[in-house]
């Protein structure tokens, strides 16, 4: 594969990483909690209401799960909601 094809595919990926990505920061935002895509979309930085260090999530196992501090937590990404009411929960203690 030449240089150009390894380059989309690798865009294919992230592409897939940022989706969900999208979806739960968006949720979050709809709960007031501040969330922003990093790393090129992908990884999501969620930041706490009160100082402390943010929760960084990431798309894992093939895609099929959220996952978040190192990756000892992680929700499936066909639930968005769930995932937000968690991780909304989590950043808030």
């Amino acid at each position: 594969m030449n240089s150009v094809m390894l380059a989309a595919v690798a865009g294919l990926g992230q592409q897939d990483e940022a989706n969900p990505l999208i979806r739960l920061r968006d949720r979050l935002a709809s709960r007031g909690v501040n969330a922003e895509l990093r790393d090129n979309n992908t990884a999501l930085m969620v930041h706490r209401p009160e100082p402390g260090l943010p929760v960084w999530v990431f798309v894992g196992y093939g895609g099929a799960y959220y996952s978040w501090q190192s990756a000892e937590r992680r929700h499936p990404v066909d639930d968005v909601e769930g995932a937000a009411d968690v991780l909304a929960e989590c950043v808030a203690k």
